[in-house]
């Protein structure tokens, strides 16, 4: 039955393919047909049609009773950043930062209520939680996000927040409107963000926007540390500063590859 809020050319198969796919989320790698077929709403045998054809395609296998998704489901994800071509643009950008800061760097865009990394270069450190590229968080308790937000206008900020979290992760920091707002606001006045253990103990970010030639906010790059070995200050005073400059010189480079005509081969 198709959905009341979509037009003819909505193809109901693909979404509810899709939404299988989303059923899989943290803690929850391998789930059994009834489980997904509760999870998306769709009856049993719709849901083991699409399971199945998922495993033809390579994007899912049977494993212990029920199925799991496949690494080729990543794919996905890497068609969509190749398509940026941010990668390639920031790549030897975050390269260098990271040489330079000996942390980590990621890059984010906003998804709903999240972030999703959608780039990073990592050190090997033992932190709370993994992060790879397709990883997502709640928005507001990153410093990623904080950015991502606060460039958007106060009625969008509402409306984005007030869809579900998607990451499965539950924040230690919980604000009210007033809080949230005075710390968007402060964002906007500095253009940077800071994140102290807001989202789970032992992660201290710093994080500045990506901007494309007309001035919009494209992304966020930012830098991670372990709280139990790099303190605020560090942050702030040495590694924020070659933060703003990478930002720069990657949205300068961003501006200058959007100008370009890029030809694909037919």
């Amino acid at each position: 039955m198709a959905r009341a809020d979509t037009g003819p050319e909505f193809i109901e198969a693909l979404a509810r393919g899709l939404e299988v796919i989303r059923a899989f989320q943290p803690g929850r790698p391998v789930m059994t047909l009834t489980e997904v077929a509760t999870a998306t709403g769709l009856a049993r045998p719709t849901a083991r049609r699409i399971l199945l054809t998922l495993r033809d395609l390579g994007y899912a296998r049977a494993e212990h009773g029920g199925f799991a998704l496949t690494p080729r489901v990543l794919e996905l994800g890497v068609s969509y950043v190749r398509s940026m071509g941010l990668w390639e643009v920031a790549r030897p950008h975050l390269e260098r930062l990271v040489a330079q800061t000996r942390e980590s760097s990621s890059i984010a865009q906003l998804d709903g209520s999240d972030i999703v990394y959608v780039a990073r270069v990592a050190v090997p450190k033992i932190v709370t939680l993994s992060v790879q590229v397709g990883t997502r968080f709640p928005a507001l308790q990153t410093s990623l996000g904080k950015v991502l937000l606060a460039a958007l206008p106060p009625a969008e900020v509402e409306r984005v927040l007030a869809e579900p979290s998607r990451s499965g992760i539950e924040p230690r920091w919980r604000p009210g409107a007033d809080e949230r707002e005075a710390v968007l606001r402060a964002v906007r006045a500095k253009g940077w963000a800071l994140t102290d253990e807001q989202l789970a103990l032992g992660i201290r970010s710093v994080a500045a926007p990506l901007r494309d030639g007309l001035g919009n906010v494209i992304a966020a790059v930012n830098v991670n540390a372990h709280a139990a070995e790099t303190s605020v200050e560090k942050l702030t005073d040495d590694h924020l500063p070659l933060l703003l400059r990478t930002a720069g010189a990657i949205s300068a480079d961003w501006a200058q590859y959007e100008t370009v005509p890029h030809v694909t081969a037919s």
